[in-house]
């Protein structure tokens, strides 16, 4: 594969699972200072890697969920947020990844991404007993 048909590849792929909006607003972002770096992640992440036939793209966006959420990554919100809304991944299949998370990557790692994957799925954490009341009992 050529360098520039990968970089069509990446582009492609990449708006197919972040979504045409985020990749466009991403690269309208690109300055002369981080030009070659977006060029970089759109050939090797998306059009080599994401590309390749012989994982699908629910395995490959659980993956990269678990990762991120291991290594505590800040892509992590926007990689659930494809995972869900391009990808067609269950929330249900998230909260199980995250289990996963917490044996393998430790509980620190997958509670934070428990807190991140809550806001994404709308999934509000209920109020503990007494919360609003004036704790001091007055």
């Amino acid at each position: 594969m050529t360098e520039e048909s990968r970089y069509d590849t990446g582009i492609k792929t990449r708006k197919e699972v972040l979504g045409d909006e985020y990749v466009e607003q991403a690269l309208a972002r690109t300055t002369a200072f981080d030009a070659d770096f977006q060029r970089i992640i759109t050939e090797m992440a998306w059009g080599s890697v994401w590309s390749r036939p012989d994982l699908d793209r629910r395995t490959r966006s659980l993956v990269t969920v678990a990762i991120l959420a291991a290594l505590g990554r800040e892509e992590l919100a926007l990689h659930l947020r494809a995972a869900i809304d391009n990808v067609g991944v269950d929330p249900h299949e998230i909260a199980e990844v995250l289990l996963h998370v917490a044996v393998y990557a430790g509980v620190p790692a997958a509670n934070s991404a428990f807190a991140t994957a809550r806001k994404i799925v709308n999934q509000p954490v209920p109020e503990s007993p007494g919360a609003g009341e004036n704790q001091s009992g007055a």
